[in-house]
């Protein structure tokens, strides 16, 4: 048994394809699928189920999976070790980041990070936060960049940035002279969402749930994305609201329907979270470093009133 069949089993576990495992792990499919059957011959059991589409565990191969990640896990303890010891910050470093956080805060230390730690392989890919919750708990991440807090005690939570939600408003709309904008204000059959799986719509409907609490309506429009939203608010059809890094692109002509909040304003707290296990902390805390040194000059809040991203039915 070696730790590199484990990271196939794993990797296979993941993706429930051996071609796509073996795309993810650099090798030939033959090669993967060879490693995992000598494997089984070993262990005298069957790990994955062949005969289904997508591939699925056997009974016992969920428990050896689960082992797997402990002992893989243990492995990259060992390597973490030699390089806090030399002080060496590079190798593979998986981050997943929330949709609404990657085309703002992305470009921002993309170009920084990467140049001032040339030996970093970063891998980057865009996850909703329950899909960070289960990579991050499984291994298949090492880090993400998320709307906190999440209320998991299997995960740290390193506060980067505070965001003011910022209101969108049509010129027809009873809110357009308003100079700012109050919670009170906020009446949730008026307000353009995202759609569900963005942590961001759920922080909406938690901050209009505190004073509306017995409004059960639901929205006549949904987007995938805070352009659409931005279009669809500018032609009338109703209020939306945006997170302050979203506003600062916006046009003239589009500025001038922006709505700040009296204060504190509502707000999302954006954390930088990782396993309790803390493997890689070395490059955790130079992204840390890097992001936070960035950030200073976009966005700088501190009284505001933390929204939480959690879904409260």
């Amino acid at each position: 048994m070696t730790i590199t069949q484990l990271k196939y089993t794993l990797a296979v576990a993941e993706h429930k394809n051996f071609t796509v495992a073996a795309e993810h792990c650099f090798v030939t499919q033959p090669t993967l699928s060879m490693q995992i059957q000598k494997l089984e011959e070993e262990l005298d059991a069957k790990i994955f189920n062949r005969s289904k589409k997508p591939i699925e565990l056997t009974p016992v191969g969920e428990k050896i999976v689960e082992q797997a990640k402990v002992i893989v896990d243990e492995s990259n303890r060992i390597i973490d070790i030699v390089h806090q010891q030399k002080g060496y910050i590079g190798g593979e470093f998986k981050l997943g980041i929330i949709p609404t956080i990657m085309p703002t805060l992305l470009p921002m230390f993309l170009k920084h990070f990467t140049k001032t730690y040339p030996k970093v392989q970063l891998i980057i890919e865009e996850l909703t936060t329950e899909e960070i919750i289960r990579k991050l708990s499984d291994g298949y991440i090492d880090a993400a960049i998320a709307a906190t807090p999440l209320g998991n005690e299997a995960i740290k939570e390193r506060v980067l940035y505070y965001e003011p939600f910022v209101g969108l408003i049509p010129t027809e709309h009873r809110l357009y002279e308003n100079e700012k904008l109050t919670v009170e204000d906020l009446e949730l059959e008026d307000i353009l969402l995202l759609e569900d799986g963005h942590c961001f719509k759920n922080s909406v409907i938690n901050l209009c749930k505190i004073n509306k609490k017995d409004d059960q309506k639901r929205f006549h429009l949904e987007s995938g994305s805070f352009d659409t939203l931005i279009k669809l608010s500018k032609d009338g059809l109703g209020m939306t609201l945006l997170p302050y890094l979203n506003t600062l692109d916006l046009n003239e002509e589009d500025r001038t329907h922006l709505r700040e909040f009296t204060t504190p304003p509502p707000a999302r707290e954006v954390s930088l979270i990782y396993h309790k296990s803390q493997l890689k902390m070395q490059l955790i805390e130079a992204l840390k470093s890097s992001i936070d040194g960035i950030i200073r000059g976009a966005i700088a809040f501190s009284d505001v009133d933390i929204i939480s991203p959690i879904r409260k039915e």
